[in-house]
Order: structure tokens, then sequence, then C-alpha cells
């Protein structure tokens, strides 16, 4: 028993069953009829709709209580909250369902119940979502799924009911009340450990200890293996996370339907779109339709001039005739207005209009103009006053909607409409008027994106009576503008269609001949007054023949569904005009009236009949009313057009038309255009009734939709086109759509045009059927192209509300709609979930449509989202606005509940994956480069040898020479300058104090250790580091220079010191005291065995001893320092540097940067590794230049402490890391002009250097040179630096300097290039346009240092590559590292990372290998040598490259990308698992926005990447662990993300 759901128990307790429901009082089954439609249109919350129906059942509930449990279950009907009334036999079956009956069919529902059977119950991954984030997305958040959860009191009275009947339910299929508490007690649906903890000290927080403890096992493990090697072998068995992936991977690898031909074949050289259409599909095969006309108008001698002589003649010959009945929401005629009041009224108002409105003495209107009429629903009276008033007065109304906020769905557009109509009154009622917001002034508020309106109220005592002499002129009908009625496309833009005096005569006319209107006849409107149908039959028409109007207000409908039945009945109405909406009402609220006739009813008048599935409304309200006096041939569909009115009609059954048709139609054919009556596929059909006969005086033929309007084929769907003189003349202001929408020509397949009469095309898609009967298969509106098979919304959505459990859509409510991505459109769904629903019903009822609707359309929905209840924007009557709940959704501001995206199913037109070539050989490169003129991609910077300065520290062979010569020579020389958070200077040292400081040390480590001995030191950024540094090379021991734990965050960051303590083979820690005891604290304990840490000392009371001797090393080929760093691939790589290779660093560094002693230079950087340990340790000792060091970790409490020092101490060169460039853009962006005032200044710095070993972070340098131009930061100061494992400096960008920048000699600005991205994903390079579609721009990563030289490299054949191929680069240079230091001598694994050779050309040269692709482009500019200067651009990491479908990706484009796409998503990291791509994003906001970021993230990276992304993971900000360099560690977050500890929001798997 489907319906049988968790949501069951509790309801069931407050649900009357069938035999309960009898027992209940009329006005009790009244009373909670009204409260469901209450409901149902949101004028009454959830939560007060329960508490006002528990009220009304608390009554009865003994009675209910009294009945066998058992029972209660089976007699479970299929409403969920509706209450059962006593139903006449034909409707039994469909008695209390809540779902929108007009798109009803037994036969569709049977056909997709069938179509799910034929599905095995397949395992998808459910998505993992937080609890809070249950909180927010449904109303029953924290009670149990059985109670929508209501009052206190009362909720806790249902919960121990509850659990007294639980027991009974102990095999029940859905287990939902143990599953619940289960639920909770687990907490989050992932894992709750809390993990927000922090990597490094100035990083984020990555992941949990457990895991860390366990990584960092790992690492120190595989010390430089990867660490992805473990997802070969499998997951972790207990990993939640693992498990979905893995039934992720299950359902991927089902077979797919044939996949279409490839939709575009994606070389770097073009797009070329082969979409093939399937030779088996079917084709029209009819005779070419002719034109078909309509009888012709009929010319009746008394018919008026024009309708204002219509009403002239009825208000002075017949004053006392009734025209319209107003209804309050009681049902009660409020008043009725006669021919003469509406006759005198109008005329009062266009005088009033015309003559006493006026601003600066100048009439404020003329004929002509445009005037807003802003009418509520239930004030048809005074609309009609209005809209009479302005036809009297030669003004055109615009009819529109009450405003009610200023966020209206839809309202800004109706502004933009107004404004574009040039109107600048706006008439409405008194009520209306006090209703609108209002302002502080008083006046109505300026509604977002509308004109500055001016508000008159058109009530009794705001018009005046017109003077005896004055008469409105009534005219003929002529072509002016009568009146301008609005209309939203399916994109939501709003656009105005002009109906000209004649042609709203000509309608009238023709309407009254179609439906035999006679004067006098009484008719019940239902439908809205102000626009289509309504407009035209209930104020137009119905005044032409002097007829009466019963209007029945939409708000009466909500309350008293049966209200326009009873109306026919008490008025003896012959004609009612509603929509398939109202008669599903009715349906849903008859009761038992016996004394309902309908027996006067002699056109029931369905405006809606355009809509396919308005036959199952007709066939069971014929069902039922049948035995009210119904007669079946009075029901007459028609088809209404904005742009064309009344397109065709049902004729009433007196004139002698054919009977009614009926089409059983092949959904299958329907896709392709084509009509098949249904033979076989039994599943997949489409039944449609006629919508009658051709207007009169009408010609209709039916276009092809796209291109040329050519006439179809007779069994061809196509667009119907009329041509009468009662269509609407053009859209206001828009001459191009006019033209293509009311001047169509339709052309025959010769080429040849049928006429020159212009056609209007009507938006809606049929044909002719037999006997000249018109049908309507769907709207232009709601049709979606996929992959060129054409689908109807409305189809989609009759499906959709087929699945079982049928109540799930909260009161039927579901939007359908494509959205463009990749070429192709993707069909999206969008339901309002009851408030009931569990977790598991929602996925299991989404699954289940994506399979009906797979199954009966042959399609695949891309994204399937549930938002809560009366969450989806409304129209103003009802119903969903369509284009506004695209636009959320495009937006990401839908805020779902739950989404299913299947990327996987629906994306068929992906370029082919890459079939890798066989290779070219190097030879033959070289040899077609040479052929083509292109030169080898190799540069290099300047020549040592020839370079000749007064370079004093060049004669001493090792660095620690050069601190003892200085020491001497200038002992009292300031070197370093160490600043606090504060901005004061926290320590000193001179040449002298350093020297002696490093004598203590050295004494200290000579009687301990061994020269040779490795030695790490702990400390935190300063002056201390530097002493022990040089301390140790004085002692002949090598220094390894470690982070510090953060005392904060122990767990994470001490399992690191501790593997490089390891590592390196370190004997021996220095520190300082405060860091020796947190090493050996209690809290230690937890994070590493600390009794396995070497001998630690702390440095901080040395005595003040001389060392006898420095150690000399014998050779300057000896070890001087290991240089550890964690790679962005979490691999943990230390390299060595000789004595010799420190020396020709910093000699290289010297001449790059220009440095002597009397310069000062800021460093914002880590001193532990790379290029920061050299600025810190290396560098001023051997140029004698002064350091202003900043310690990182200080900005934190004071973001402006690095720009504040280089102002306060005139710096003009400073280098820092994209961290801290980071910090500043966020931190002072906006404080800009508080740092002006304390007088900050950076017009000084010459050159601002990023350290950094990645791809120019182009944006963030251009946002930090915008934000601190303010300030004086020259544009041009800002450049980026390049180095990695095998050398730490291969490119540094000094700014014009010194002498050079005098004689204007020094290198060019850094230059920036685009390039292809689709090309790079082949490894190629190809170079465009700024702006042009997949461009990237990528910044030159520096000069290259003196000394180095680069080749670019093929990865696989190692043969030297052309200018701008992409390749790995190398380097060749007297500083390069001399190797990686490793535990287990894997040397051989990396040999070739120091010492490869190429395998042609120059064989010669010792190249190391980067690990980086990039390439080397020779450009205009000229360098200081006067040669032409060749840029090096790097694109990224090989490590980091993800290999998907053939292509290399490099994550940072893809992650831009995805930054890109919301504003909420404030980081974003991607890696790959089993082939999957998972991509993390960080909120930066609500947890609500959770999953609107899921379609977002999946759209962008398939329309810019083509891929399709496995796994999108929504976590809190800091979740993704970024290093002291500011990279992401894209695998320590894989490794968190596997093992199930980074707490996401939300986990949603791809399907």
């Amino acid at each position: 028993m489907a319906e049988r759901t968790s949501a069951g128990l509790l309801s069931m307790m407050l649900e009357p069953t069938p035999a309960v429901a009898m027992t209940l009082p009329a006005e009790v089954r009244e009373k909670l009829a009204e409260l469901e439609l209450e409901l149902s249109e949101g004028d009454i919350t959830q939560k007060g709709y329960e508490k006002k129906r528990s009220k009304l059942l608390a009554p009865y509930i003994p009675q209910i209580q009294g009945v066998d449990p058992s029972l209660q279950i089976d007699n479970r009907i299929q409403a969920s909250s509706q209450v059962v009334l006593p139903v006449s036999k034909h409707n039994k079956s469909r008695a209390g369902n809540a779902r929108d009956e007009r798109f009803r069919s037994d036969l569709h529902t049977e056909a997709v119940q069938a179509a799910l059977a034929k599905y095995k119950e397949r395992k998808m991954p459910m998505p993992s979502k937080r609890r809070s984030v249950l909180v927010q997305s449904s109303v029953e958040a924290c009670t149990p799924p059985d109670t929508s959860s209501a009052s206190e009191d009362e909720g806790s009275l249902r919960r121990q009911g509850r659990l007294a009947t639980s027991t009974p339910y102990q095999g029940h299929s859905h287990p939902a009340v143990e599953h619940w508490f289960n639920r909770v007690i687990q907490g989050s649906s992932t894992s709750s450990s809390a993990s927000s903890t922090s990597s490094h000290p100035g990083g984020r927080s990555v992941t949990n200890s457990a895991t860390h403890a366990a990584l960092n096992a790992n690492a120190t493990a595989t010390a430089l293996a990867d660490l992805m090697a473990h997802t070969q072998l499998g997951v972790p068995v207990n990993s939640r996370v693992s498990n979905k992936i893995q039934q992720l991977l299950n359902t991927l690898k089902r077979p797919k339907r044939p996949p279409l031909r490839e939709f575009f074949v994606d070389d770097f050289e073009e797009l070329l779109d082969v979409q093939q259409p399937d030779p088996n599909q079917p084709r029209p095969e009819g005779q070419q339709m002719s034109p078909l006309e309509g009888e012709p108008l009929g010319v009746v001698t008394n018919w008026p001039p024009s309708l204002p002589a219509a009403l002239q003649r009825w208000g002075t010959t017949h004053p006392k005739s009734p025209c319209l009945t107003a209804l309050d929401n009681a049902g009660k005629p409020v008043y009725t207005l006669t021919y003469g009041k509406l006759w005198t009224r109008s005329q009062k108002l266009a005088y009033t209009l015309l003559n006493k409105l006026s601003s600066r003495n100048e009439p404020l209107l003329m004929p002509g103009d445009r005037v807003a009429l802003v009418f509520p629903n239930n004030d048809p009276m005074m609309f009609m006053v209005a809209f009479y008033g302005c036809l009297l007065a030669e003004l055109v109304p615009v009819p529109i909607e009450v405003p009610l906020t200023r966020k209206d769905a839809g309202s800004q557009q109706i502004g933009f409409l107004l404004g574009s109509c040039g109107v600048t009154l706006a008439l409405t009622t008194d009520a209306c008027q006090k209703g609108l917001p209002k302002a502080q002034t008083g006046e109505v508020v300026t509604f977002k994106g509308w004109p500055r309106l001016l508000w008159f109220v058109t009530d009794g005592k705001h018009v005046v009576k017109p003077p005896k002499d004055w008469h409105p002129p009534v005219r003929e009908a002529s072509n002016d503008i009568a009146y301008i009625e609005y209309k939203t496309s399916k994109e939501g833009s709003t656009m105005g269609i002009t109906v000209s005096h004649s042609t709203m005569l000509a309608h009238c006319q023709a309407l009254t001949q179609a439906c035999g209107y006679t004067e006098g006849e009484t008719i019940t409107n239902v439908l809205d007054f102000k626009r289509e149908a309504g407009l035209w039959h209930g104020v137009l028409t119905s005044v032409m023949n002097r007829m009466h109007v019963i209007s029945i207000p939409y708000s009466l409908m909500k309350v008293n569904p049966l209200s326009w039945i009873q109306k026919v009945h008490m008025y003896k109405a012959r004609v009612a005009v509603v929509k398939s909406r109202d008669m599903h009402w009715s349906l849903l609220a008859q009761r038992d009236q016996r004394d309902i006739s309908l027996s006067s009813l002699r056109m029931l008048i369905v405006a809606d009949g355009a809509n396919p599935w308005s036959i199952s409304s007709c066939d069971a309200f014929l069902n039922v009313f049948q035995a009210r006096g119904l007669r079946p041939e009075v029901i007459c569909p028609c088809a209404c057009s904005s742009e064309a009115m009344t397109v065709a009609i049902r004729r009433p059954p007196e004139m002698g038309v054919p009977p009614p048709g009926k089409a059983v139609l092949s959904m299958s054919g329907l896709s392709h255009g084509v009509i098949r009556v249904d033979t076989e596929e039994k599943l997949s059909v489409l039944t449609v009734q006629d919508v009658g006969q051709v207007m009169p005086g009408a010609v209709v033929c039916v276009v092809r939709v796209e291109g040329t309007p050519f006439l179809c084929q007779t069994d061809e769907v196509g667009e119907i086109c009329v041509s009468s003189g009662s269509s609407g003349l053009a859209y206001y202001g828009l001459p191009g759509m006019t033209k293509n929408i009311f001047e169509t020509i339709p052309v025959k397949p010769s080429g040849v045009s049928i006429g020159d009469r212009p056609f209007t095309r009507t938006s809606l898609l049929g044909f002719v059927g037999p006997d000249n009967l018109v049908f309507v298969v769907g709207k232009i509106d709601g049709l979606m192209v996929v992959s060129g098979r054409r689908h109807n919304a409305d189809d989609v959505v009759a499906t959709a509300l087929a699945v079982e459990p049928m109540k799930f859509v909260y009161r039927g409510r579901i939007a359908v709609f494509s959205v463009l991505v990749l070429h192709d459109e993707r069909i999206i769904v969008v339901a309002e979930q009851r408030p009931d629903a569990s977790e598991e019903d929602s996925f299991q009822w989404m699954s289940r449509v994506l399979q009906a609707i797979d199954s009966i359309h042959q399609v695949g929905v891309y994204c399937l989202a549930l938002v809560p209840a009366n969450n989806l924007p409304k129209a103003p009557l009802g119903g969903i606005h369509i284009s506004e709940t695209k636009q959320r959704f495009l937006e990401g501001a839908l805020h779902p509940c739950n989404v299913l995206m299947c990327p996987h199913t629906c994306v068929t037109n992906l370029p082919k994956p890459r079939q890798k070539q066989p290779e070219v050989g190097p030879a033959s490169m070289i040899v077609g480069n040479l052929v083509a003129g292109k030169r080898i991609a190799q540069a290099c910077g300047r020549d040592l040898g020839q370079l000749e300065d007064n370079d004093q520290a060049r004669k001493f062979l090792y660095i620690q020479d050069v601190l003892q010569w200085r020491a001497q020579a200038t002992p009292d020389h300031p070197l370093f300058l160490v600043l606090n958070s504060k901005g004061t200077v926290a320590s000193t040292a001179s040449c002298l104090q350093l020297h002696k400081r490093a004598e203590r040390v050295a004494a200290a480590l000579m009687g301990r250790l061994n020269t040779g001995d490795h030695v790490a030191l702990v400390y935190p950024p300063g002056i201390d580091l530097i002493a022990t540094f040089y301390g140790c090379l004085y002692a002949g021991c090598v220094p390894v220079t470690v982070r510090p734990p953060h005392p904060q965050n122990l767990a994470t960051t001490l399992p690191t010191v501790k593997m490089i303590v390891e590592v390196s083979k370190s004997v021996c820690i220095l520190t300082t005291q405060a860091i020796m005891k947190l090493l050996k604290s209690k809290e230690a304990t937890a994070a590493v065995d600390i009794k396995s840490w070497p001998t630690v000392m702390d440095t901080d009371d040395l005595p003040r001893k001389k060392c006898p001797q420095t150690y000399k090393p014998p050779t300057p080929e000896m070890l001087a320092y290991l240089d550890f760093s964690v790679s962005t691939t979490g691999i943990l790589a230390g390299v060595k540097m000789s004595h010799s290779a420190t020396s020709a660093l910093c000699r290289s560094i010297k001449l790059q940067c220009e440095l002597y002693p009397s310069r000062q230079i800021a460093i914002c950087l880590d001193p532990y590794c790379g290029l920061g340990l050299a600025l810190w340790c290396l560098c001023s000792v051997y140029s004698g230049h002064q350091s202003i060091l900043v310690p990182p970790l200080e900005l934190e409490s004071n973001a402006s402490l690095w720009l504040s020092a280089v102002s306060q101490y005139k710096v003009r060169v400073t280098f820092c890391s994209y961290s801290v460039m980071e910090m500043c853009t966020k931190g002072l962006g906006s404080q800009t002009e508080a740092l002006r005032l304390r007088n900050v200044n950076l017009s000084c710095v010459r050159t601002c250097m990023v350290v950094a070993e990645e791809r120019p972070r182009i944006t963030l340098t251009q946002s930090f040179s915008k934000i601190f131009k303010d300030l004086g930061l020259s544009p041009r100061a800002v450049s980026t630096t390049f180095g990695c494992r095998v050398n730490i400096a291969i490119c540094l960008q000094p700014n014009r300097l010194g002498k050079l920048a005098e004689q204007g000699t020094s290198g060019p600005d850094p230059t920036t290039v685009y390039v292809d991205m689709r090309a790079l994903r082949h490894d190629r390079v190809r170079l465009v346009e700024r702006g042009s579609p997949h461009s990237l721009p990528l910044m030159e990563s520096g000069k290259i240092l003196p000394g180095v030289k680069v080749v670019i490299a093929n990865t696989e054949t190692k043969g030297p590559l052309g200018d701008s191929h992409l390749g790995e680069i190398w380097v060749s240079s007297p500083h390069n590292a001399t190797g990686y230091y490793t535990v287990y001598g894997e040397e051989a694994l990396h040999a070739d990372h120091f010492n490869t050779k190429l395998s042609f050309g120059d064989t010669q040269t010792i190249w190391a290998r980067t690990g980086y692709l990039g390439f080397l482009r020779r450009t205009d500019l000229t360098d200081a040598s006067g040669e032409r200067h060749d840029a090096l651009y790097v694109v990224g990491s090989l490590d980091e490259t993800l290999e998907l479908r053939g292509m290399r990706y490099h994550p940072i484009d893809i992650e831009t990308s995805v930054i890109r796409s919301h504003k909420s998503i404030a980081e974003c990291a991607v890696f790959t698992w089993t082939n999957l791509l998972v991509v993390v994003v960080e909120l930066e906001g609500s947890e609500q926005e959770a999953l609107d970021l899921v379609a977002l993230v999946t759209n962008v990276v398939l329309e810019e990447h083509y891929l399709i992304v496995g796994v999108v993971v929504v976590v809190d900000p800091g979740v993704i662990p970024i290093n002291s360099r500011g990279e992401k560690q894209r695998m320590h977050l894989r490794d968190g993300f596997l093992a199930d500890q980074l707490d996401p929001i939300y986990v949603a798997y791809n399907m």
C-alpha cells in the first residue's frame, strides 16, 4: 500500500476514516474544506492549518480512537490531510486526492505505474544533509515525520499517542519511528564531529584529529610516495561517503539508452555542430494543408458602430437593465450596476480625467495617452467604469495586477511595460489605494522598475459631474488603439498587446456570432476580467449585447469553490465562462447539494481548453453534474491567445455543428512533431479534445515552428496562425517582435507565399483534425526542445503528478521548464513537497519521477528540486509563476530543500573524449619546428660570469664565512628588525650581535653533536631562528627549519612537526622554553608519542661561550641545510641545499634585485622553506641589506601591519605571499580611507613581489593593486616570482630600480597573454584575444634570474619543444637543489627530477625537472642587454592536474568558474575520486542556500569545461585546508572527505 508512508502514523489519529467522515456534521465538513483551500492558496500557514483543524476535530477524536487500529490502517485513503466528504458514486475513486486533478487521467496514471513497474528498485545514493538544513527546509524539522509541528500542548498529546500506538508497526515496511530516533541519536547524517581545527597557525581549518594522525602515519610511511595510492586498493570500509560513491558508480555503469550522435567534436581548432537526426524517426506523410476559413461574419443591421456607442445606446434606452452583479467573499451580491449607471459614471470619469487633472496649468492627459488600471479582482464594477471612462475620454487603458509588495513576482517587468507605454497616471479604488505600500511621505511607493505614477482614486467623491453641454465624443470604431493587454512571455518579459477600436468591435461581433449571444442573456464569469477571455466575454461582448454578468471573484472561489455553480442555478445563467481549474475545484467541494440544477446552461465555455489536460476535468465534471441537469454538449472548450484573441471555440449545440472530437495520440510521435494515433504503445499517449471551429471571418493555418513559416502537412504539429479582423495589432513599442508575430506570411513548400494577408502567430501548437475541428496539443511557452525532440511542460507535469505517492506534492504545485546548458535545453522539474514528507519519502519520490519521465517521454530530467510548501512564486490568480521560478533557479535563489541532478543521463552531447595520438618523436619535433621557422623554447637569465660587480661576498665559498667577515668589517651595521603585531620593533640584530648569538649556539652544540648531524630548529619567526641557523653552520651541523606547532591546535599541527623531525633524521631539536614545554605537554601526548622525541634543547638562556673555532666544510658541495615543505598534493618533500648552491642563490637574488648594504627591504613571508627561508636567513647576510621582518601570523590580529611598515620605513622592495595579499584585500578593502588618515603611503614601493610556487593569481594581484592605488601604490609595482622544490628561485621581477632605472635599461614589465582554455586541455597553447570565449589570462611569472637556464620539454619524449608550446619547465642553474632527502633512499624514483638530460638537441646539459607545465614566448620587448625578452608562463603543477575524458585539467580553472557561479561561494576546491569529479564549495551565507549551489556548480562546469560533476559537497567557510603559502591542500581535503570528516552541510551525488 504505497500511501502508507511514514506520514501515516499520526495523521491517522486525526484523520477521519470514511466511516467517521460520514458522522461529522455538515458545517464541520464545510469548515474543513474551507481550511483546505486556505492552506492551498497559502492564506494560512501549515501550522495554523493544523491548529484550526485539530480544534475542529477535537470533539470527534474519541470516536476515532475507538476504532480498531487495524481497521484504521486498512481504511487509510489516498488523501493525506483531506477530509473525505460523501461523494457521488461517479467520483468515489478520486475523492480526496489533494493533487491537481486538472492533470489527472486514469489512463495516464496507469501508464506511469506500469512504466515504473518495469524498473527494478535500484539503489541510488541518497544525498546527505546536515540536520540544521533539515530544520530550515521543512516544517517537520525536529518533530518526527509523523507530526506536522503544531502548538506545544497539542504536540505533546500527539506524541504520546504516537508512541503508544507505535508497537503494531514493527513489521511495517517503513520503520519510520525507529529510524527517526536513530537519526536524532546519530545527529548529523554525515559526521557530527566538530572539525574546525586549523592546519597551520596562519592557515585554516583542515580535518579532524583522528584522520590527521592516520594521515600523518600514512605520510610518514610513504614520505614521498603519492598519497593517492590508497584509492586503487579500495576505500576505507567504514566510510559512508565511499559507499555512496560506490552506489553512484554502480548507477552510472548501467547501460544508458543509445547515445545521440556526438553533438560537437571539440578539437581546439573549432566546434563542429554535428547533431544528426535519427534516420528512423517518424516523419509527416500527409498532404500539404490548405488554410481553413471560418464561416463568414454575419452582418446584423442594428449592431452598434463602436463599443462606446453600444454603451450609450443601452445607457439611454435601457438604463434600468442590469449590467454587472458583483459578489462579496460570502457570495452575497454587493451591488448590481445598471447600464444607466455605467453610462453616467463613465461619463463623469471621462470628464474628470480630461478636465480636472492638470500639471502646471496644462491638462495632464491628452486623447491617446495611456493610463494604468490597477483594480483588485473583487471589484469588477469599478474596473468596468474605469475602462469605459477611458474609452469615452479617448484614453488607452492598460489593465495590470495590483502590486502587493515591492518584490512581487514579475512586478518589475510590469513596471517596464508601464514605462515603455509612457504611463504617468494610475486609476484605482479607494480601498485598493489604502492597501498599497506607502513611503514615509504617505504617497504610494514607487515599485522596483516602475515609472513615477500619479495615483487617482475613481470612487464617487473624487469625480465631477460634467456640465449639461459636455458630451463625450462617441465615434465609429477606428484603427486607433482602444486598450493594451499585457502578456508575460516564457522568459518573464512583459509585452503590451495593442487592440484597436475596430478590432475590439470585430472580436465582440465574432464572439457574439460564434456563441449565439442574444440581448439580455445572463452570463457567469469566473475569470480575471482584466484580460483575455474574462475581459472579452465579461466586459466587452457583454456590453455590446446588453447582457447581465455575474462576476465571481477569485477570493470567493477560494472560500467556496461551488459558488459559480450556485450562481448559475440561482440566476438561471445561460452561459458560464470558467477554467478547468474551477471545474476541478467544484468537484472536490461538491457536497450533496441535490437542489442545484445546471439545466439552464446552454454553453459552458472552458477558457483553457487549449491545455490538453483540461479534458480530464471536463470529463470528470460531466460525470458528476450530468445528474444535475448538465447536458454533455454544452461543454465548449475554446482556444485563446493574447495576440490573436479567440482562435477557435466549440459552438453551442443549437448551431447544428459536428459532434466533438477526441484523439488519442502517441507522445513519441508528438515529440517528433507528427500526429500518430497511438496503437501499440499504450503507455505514453496524450488524449486531446477539440477546441471547436475557427472563428467567424477568420482564416487559420498551421506553420512550422522554427525558421521559415512553411505550411505544415496535415499530420504534422505546428504553430496555429490566424488572419482576421479581430486579432491584436502589435506589441506596443516593439516593432521587430511585432513583425515576427503579427505579420507572418505563410509559405508553401515551393517557396511561394499563400497570399499577401498577414497572419498572427498564436503560440498554440496543434493541427486541424477531421470535420475541420481545431486541436491544440501544447503551447510554445511550454515547449522544450531537447536533442531535437519536442516535449511539452504540461505533459511532464502530468507524468510527475501521476507518480505514487500522489499526495507527495503539495497541492499539485509543480513547475517544469527548460534551461540552456551546453548547447541544448535541459529539463528542470521543481515541486513543492508536503510539509510532512520525510527525507526518505522525498528521495524515493524523486527517483521514481525520474524513471517515469524517462519511460513515458524518453527524455532525461536534468534537475529535480523540491522546495518547502508555499515557497514557489505565485502568479496573480493562483498557479505558479513559471518564469520567476526559472529566474530564481538560475540565480540560485530558489532555496530548495532537496535536489537531485542527473547530468550523467541527460548530457549526451559532450565532446568526444580525447584519444592520445602516438607522440611525434623528439627529433621530428625539432625538425618540424625548424621547418616552421620556430625557435626552440629555451631562455636564460643574465650570464653570471660577465656580471662584474663589487661583490665582496663572492670571495667567500660559505655563507657562514660572510657573516663572520661582516661582523668584523661592519659590526654595528643593522641587518634585521622584527616587528610585532602592534607595529613596534620586537627585536633587532646587527652583524656582530647575530654572529655572537650564533657562536653561543655553536658552543652548545659542539660538545654534544657530531659534524654533519641534522638539527631541527622549531622557532616562531624571529631572530632566534636566524641565529640558531648560523649556529648550526658554525658547528658543522645541518639545520632543518620547522614551523612550530600551533598551541590551540596541537592535534593537527604537532604530527607534521614530528614527521619532519623523523623524516629529516634530526638528532636534536633546538627551540624556545615555551615550545619545549608544549612538545612535552599532556595535550601533546594525545597527538604524538612524546617519548620518541630526540634530545630537545632550549636556547633561551645559553651561556656566553665562544666556540673554539668554526667548522670549515672540506668542499662547497657539502650539504648546507635541508628545506622541507608539504606540497599541495600532500607530499612532504625535503630538498638538499649545498653550500655552493646557497651562495649561488644569494648572489643571483642580489644581482636581480640590486641589493646592497644601504638598501632596506620588507619581508612578510614565513621563514620555514623555499624563498621565504632564503630571504629571512641568507640574503641579508650575503648582500648586507637591512631586512624588516613582518611575521605573517601577526597580520591575523592587525591586517594593516605589513603595509604600515612598508610606508613607515619608506621601503622600495617588499616580498609577500598570496595569503598575505588576500588578508590585505579582504581585511583592508573597505579601510583605505582610514589608512590614509593614518598617513599610510605606498608611493615609495617600486616593487612588491609575491613569492609563489604556482601560476600567478592575476585576479588577486589586480584587485590588490586596485584597492591600494588610493594609497599611492603604483599599478606596475606588483609582480610575481616563481620557484619550486628543485630550484626555489627561478624567476623574480624587480621593477625599475637604482642605477639601471635611471638609464631606463631595466627589464620590461611583466606581460599578460590570453590562451584558449580548451587548447590547454589538449596540452597545446593557442593565443587568443582578450575577452574571447574560453580565454584564460596568464601573467608572466617574472624575469629569469641571472645564471638560470630554462627549457620546455615534452613530458613523455623528453625532447625540447618549440616557442609557445606547452611542456614541462626544466631548469639548469648553479643554485638548483642537489636532490630530495628521503628516509627510504627512494632517490632512484626521483633521480631524474634533479639530473636529467634532453633526449635530443643539447644532450649534455644537466637539467632539473620542476614538475610544472608552462611555455616560453619570445616577446617584442627588449631586456637590459638589448636582447628580445623571453617570457616564462607557468600554467600549473603536473601533480595537481586532473586527467578526465583524456584531457588534462588544472583544478584552479574549474575552481575559478565555480566561485564565479554564485555570490555565496567563498572558496572552492576540486579533486577526482575513481574518475568522478568532486567539487567542494565553502558557503558564505545561510545554510538554506546550500542546495541552490548544486545546480549552478554543475551548470558552470559543464558549460565552461565540458565535464560532468559527480559529487557536490557544500561545507562551512574555512574547511578547505590551506598551507602557509596560501595554496589549497586538495589531497588533505580529499582524504577528509573520504573519511567522512568534513561535516558537510550538504552532499549531492549527481546521477
